[in-house]
């Protein structure tokens, strides 16, 4: 009988040390915005039980916002969009993909037709990850060098190409080279397009190190306080300096907002910038 006690006692006592290491309290005094996985860690993605989904670490995300004119775009204080032109592209696209999902957040991917033809399986991709579609012309062409008809045409089939590919409705719309003319933003607004302008250019295109395109993205967004952000995910440079760049939105208390088009009854000049002012 006495065996039998001690050897209950031992049984329980190991049960309770069990339970002690396995449910430890939290660290409260890790912040979210320190907590980014090391380049070498595999990331974990939905259906991916082998690590949680490190998008809970953080709380960089913010709010969707339905626009369908210029005035519903508004963006409040420390509110940010990450938009990307001229992609897909594998190798690059998928890994911005990869980080925009590492932070919880969303993108406006402004596509042009070709790649998106080309790269089908990862512009759906894009979609499916639940990003803002864009479209920017079939073939990066500056529309305010083509006769109106030829301008039309290349918006046209881009459009098309980039629906075919992702398989949703393309919903916004990019100048490639922000080159636009009124005539061109009301023809395309006819087409229930968003035409998406710009408030920080990281200059990411330009031959440059990473640090400085993140350096100077967060210089122009402290004067602005909030804006549309470009970004080209087609560059190597981009997806090397985006972790560091929602690092520093997060630890700054800044919130990325997705877009999504809201649908009218008829269409309008739809012109989306975050604020009234244009700064090109």
């Amino acid at each position: 009988m006495y065996r039998f006690f001690i050897l209950s006692c031992m049984a329980l006592t190991a049960t309770l040390s069990a339970c002690s290491t396995t449910k430890q309290a939290p660290d409260t005094s890790i912040k979210t915005s320190s907590v980014i996985a090391p380049a070498e860690r595999k990331l974990a993605f939905a259906g991916d039980d082998a690590a949680p989904r490190m998008s809970g670490w953080h709380q960089l995300a913010g709010r969707t916002l339905e626009v369908s004119s210029l005035a519903d775009l508004k963006l409040q204080d420390k509110e940010v969009i990450l938009s990307f032109d001229d992609g897909p592209i594998p190798g690059r696209t998928d890994k911005v993909l990869a980080i925009l999902d590492r932070f919880g957040v969303k993108g406006a991917f402004m596509m042009v037709g070709e790649m998106a033809e080309m790269h089908p399986a990862l512009a759906r991709r894009v979609a499916e990850d639940g990003n803002t579609i864009g479209s920017h012309t079939y073939d990066h062409a500056d529309l305010t060098s083509l006769d109106f008809d030829a301008a039309m045409a290349e918006v046209v089939k881009g459009e098309l190409a980039v629906t075919k590919a992702t398989g949703t409705d393309v919903s916004f719309f990019r100048f490639p080279y922000l080159a636009e003319s009124h005539r061109l933003c009301a023809a395309i607004a006819m087409r229930d397009l968003v035409v998406m302008d710009v408030d920080i250019d990281s200059k990411d295109y330009f031959a440059i190190t990473p640090a400085s395109v993140t350096q100077r993205t967060m210089d122009l967004l402290h004067k602005r306080g909030r804006g549309i952000i470009l970004m080209h995910d087609i560059h190597k440079r981009t997806a090397t300096m985006l972790p560091t760049l929602l690092s520093e939105l997060e630890s700054e208390g800044y919130k990325v907002v997705t877009l999504k088009l809201k649908k009218t009854q008829a269409p309008s000049n739809l012109v989306a910038s975050a604020d009234l002012v244009t700064t090109r």
